[in-house]
């Protein structure tokens, strides 16, 4: 199952995130994934663990496994 939905030329995809508590980690999560091709807005929520992006086009689960990765957190998967 996908949480992908595709509108007026964007594509919204919400994934899974573990590790993140609180604002801080929010950010950085939010930083890593807002630097990959193409993102246009990224929400992180630490009370669920999800992260919405909006990009102009689907990304790959790699590109945002190694952001997530880089913000010190694991890509569980999407939504």
């Amino acid at each position: 199952m996908t949480a992908q939905t595709d509108t007026q030329g964007s594509v919204t995809t919400v994934y899974k995130v573990s590790g993140m508590s609180c604002g801080h980690c929010e950010g950085s999560v939010s930083g890593e994934i807002s630097g990959l091709p193409g993102v246009s807005s990224v929400k992180a929520v630490a009370s669920t663990g999800e992260v919405t992006v909006v990009s102009a086009a689907p990304l790959t689960d790699e590109a945002v496994r190694a952001a997530v990765d880089e913000a010190g957190f694991e890509l569980v998967g999407q939504v």
